[in-house]
């Protein structure tokens, strides 16, 4: 099963996973690129790629989705739906940071809480999430999530340490896909060198899932970022990447 799938990372795992000749289970809300992306991954794989149209927003489509994981065999889930918003929290609706909070942490949470019995009593599985080098820098809600995804993940790799199920947190930088756009991004400002293609991002998810390791980095760039920030002081990084309300609005005290 793949959420979020009909472009970028996730797409990039739906045709890499096809290939391998898995049958797909397909998640997303657009039924038309559903529908489209099924019909070709049929045609190009010789798979069977089953379609279902949810908004992972919504609490009722999470657990209508969660039941399928618990009546079906999925022994690949990925967890890659996303969300986005522009601006600061200060700049955003309670409403658009609860969606993401949905999307980002709920909805993944309980998609794995469902998948995980089936997959210990087989005895494999793999759960990968897709998580963020954004887990390691102060960027809001966002990155808040994406932290709470990688810890969850490392976790869950603790917990499930011999039973044959490997959960692994995929953490790509700055990515060629849709989801800037999406967001109403603009990122004219990112150097080239700074930018993945999906297939470094998804081919070094999979390699490192057949070599066990729980955290995949794509990119010698956000290989040498990450370990940076994963050991300078927490104040150090706050300052380096934090973002800061204007005095304007938010005149200081006399």
């Amino acid at each position: 099963m793949i959420t979020g799938p009909t472009s970028g990372i996730g797409q990039g795992f739906a045709q890499a996973l096809a290939a391998q000749g898995h049958d797909l289970l397909l998640v997303s809300r657009d039924q038309a690129r559903l529908d489209a992306l099924a019909e070709e991954i049929r045609r190009d794989f010789s798979v069977r790629a089953d379609v279902v149209t949810a908004d992972l927003t919504d609490r009722s489509d999470i657990e209508r989705i969660a039941g399928l994981i618990r009546s079906d065999e999925i022994d690949v889930l990925v967890n890659n739906a996303g969300f986005g918003v522009k601006g600061g929290f200060l700049d955003t609706s309670f409403q658009q940071e609860q969606q993401m909070l949905d999307v980002l942490v709920t909805a993944v949470m309980q998609l794995t809480h469902a998948a995980v019995p089936g997959m210990v009593e087989r005895g494999r599985g793999y759960i990968f999430t897709v998580s963020s080098v954004a887990g390691w820098i102060t960027g809001g809600t966002y990155s808040a999530a994406k932290a709470w995804a990688t810890v969850f993940t490392e976790s869950l790799a603790v917990e499930l340490s011999g039973t044959g199920v490997q959960p692994i947190a995929v953490c790509p930088g700055f990515t060629r896909t849709e989801f800037h756009q999406r967001a109403g991004m603009q990122m004219d400002s990112v150097s080239e060198w700074m930018w993945l293609n999906v297939d470094d991002v998804v081919s070094q998810a999979l390699r490192d899932a057949r070599a066990g390791r729980v955290i995949s980095i794509a990119g010698t760039q956000y290989k040498t970022l990450s370990s940076l920030l994963r050991v300078l002081p927490r104040p150090l990084v706050r300052r380096a990447t934090g973002v800061r309300q204007a005095s304007s609005r938010f005149p200081q005290s006399r």
